[in-house]
């Protein structure tokens, strides 16, 4: 679409659902929006056409020229801050920011705030299940689900935010009621300079909060500035007042807080380490907003996980066959394959796909040490393989042929896990699809 001047002064970049939403809000706030994107046929296309006719749309490689005439630039999570006509816009004096800024200054709620590198979405559902199990208006979104704009209404009482970090990069304050980093490992390295410059986009989500809620295990999970903020934390093996921890008896392992102890792990639907710190990590965040302890012990022990995060599938021949397709990062793979670690049995991995610009080496102990062997498939298979050395490995051309290749190399009491420490776009349309591919392949076993 060829470049018109224009007297308009607010630039939504990106469309796709947050794009929409940001048109939505906007446009029913009276403003008048122009959107940009770099694709020719932008998810959302058809439907910004049919909803809103006159919202001028520029497709196609973005313009520092257009760009620069605007006084405020909304920008998706999907199109990075460091994009040259972006650049040039803020040299320009333009302001750059994202739909979570949008969100906060109209939410009438107090906000949960939730990121990290892994378990974020865990959290969330979890925290937001907390809530309506006490009996509060709760909206659950952002980055999960439904866009944070479409989550605001009057009668809501508690939002509950998982935060990714290209949404904070645009998020000058969130004002959270209380926020978390959960943990931070290498993600989206193809997107940042460096491990430094994700960290700082994620920090960003402890601007302005009444409480941050810090996992003690990660020296990354805490608050760089701690200016008027309350402290809360969570740790294994860590008995102090008003931490949730773990400790161990002739019961067995306990979830606790201080010296009380609150709930069995085995008494939890949700299986391994890390879902046990998810679940510290929740109680942690919903004292901090009042939720009562007995009810989230009680949601704690009844909730199911999310689909796709070290799902079960199916038991075949003594096999467990487990769907972490979400798992899309190295730290999200070391924490799945250390959480399902077992005496009776090995693990053959199956992992593979788009790394982002990872670093895989994290992973070389732990399937080491716990896998009976690793099948590799997608883009980044050779990456991979230069660094599983310590186990066999095995490369084939599809999901479904991994699948096979894992049953073969079992043995009666492993697990083989799909969990592929890399994104999927480069042979799915997401994680959902992968997931979903690979429950078809096992129950066709």
């Amino acid at each position: 679409m060829a470049l018109i001047a224009t007297d308009r002064h607010i630039l939504i970049v990106g469309l796709g659902k947050t794009g929409l939403s940001c048109v939505r809000f906007l446009r029913g706030q009276g403003h008048d929006v122009v959107v940009a994107d770099s694709r020719i046929q932008p998810p959302g296309l058809e439907t910004l056409q049919s909803e809103f006719p006159d919202v001028v749309l520029h497709c196609g490689p973005f313009n520092g020229d257009l760009f620069s005439q605007f006084n405020e630039l909304i920008v998706s999570p999907g199109v990075a801050v460091s994009e040259p006509a972006i650049v040039a816009a803020r040299q320009a004096g333009a302001r750059i920011r994202g739909d979570i800024d949008l969100f906060r200054e109209a939410a009438k709620a107090p906000i949960v705030a939730i990121t990290g590198s892994n378990g974020k979405s865990t959290v969330t559902m979890l925290v937001g299940e907390m809530a309506r199990a006490a009996g509060k208006r709760v909206a659950v979104g952002g980055n999960l689900g439904t866009p944070a704009l479409e989550l605001l209404a009057d009668d809501i009482e508690l939002y509950v935010m998982e935060l990714s970090s290209f949404q904070l990069e645009t998020t000058e304050r969130l004002d959270a009621e209380v926020a978390t980093v959960l943990n931070i490992s290498d993600d989206h390295m193809d997107r940042y300079s460096g491990r430094e410059e994700y960290f700082k986009a994620k920090q960003r989500i402890y601007n302005g909060c009444r409480t941050a809620v810090i996992n003690l295990d990660d020296p990354l999970s805490s608050p760089l500035v701690r200016t008027d903020m309350t402290l809360r934390g969570f740790a294994m093996h860590s008995i102090n007042p008003g931490i949730y921890s773990t400790r161990e008896d002739d019961e067995g392992v306990w979830i606790t807080r201080g010296l009380e102890n609150l709930v069995r792990a085995d008494t939890l639907t949700l299986r391994g380490t890390h879902n046990l710190m998810n679940v510290m990590a929740a109680l942690a965040l919903g004292e901090a907003v009042g939720l009562p302890l007995d009810v989230m012990v009680q949601t704690a022990q009844s909730f199911t996980g999310l689909r796709h995060r070290c799902q079960p599938v199916r038991t075949l021949d003594g096999v467990e066959y487990i769907n972490d397709s979400k798992g899309t990062n190295v730290g999200a793979s070391v924490a799945a394959i250390n959480s399902l670690a077992s005496e009776r049995g090995k693990i053959v991995l199956i992992a593979g796909g788009d790394g982002k610009g990872a670093d895989f080496a994290p992973l070389s102990a732990p399937v080491e040490r716990h896998c009976r062997g690793v099948i590799l498939f997608g883009r980044d298979a050779p990456r991979l393989a230069e660094v599983l050395t310590g186990v066999p490995v095995e490369r084939v051309d599809s999901l479904e042929a991994a699948v096979k290749a894992a049953a073969a190399m079992a043995a009666p009491g492993d697990i083989v896990l799909l969990s592929p420490a890399c994104a999927s776009f480069d042979m799915f349309r997401h994680y959902e699809e992968r997931g979903e591919r690979f429950i078809s392949a096992v129950e066709a076993l």
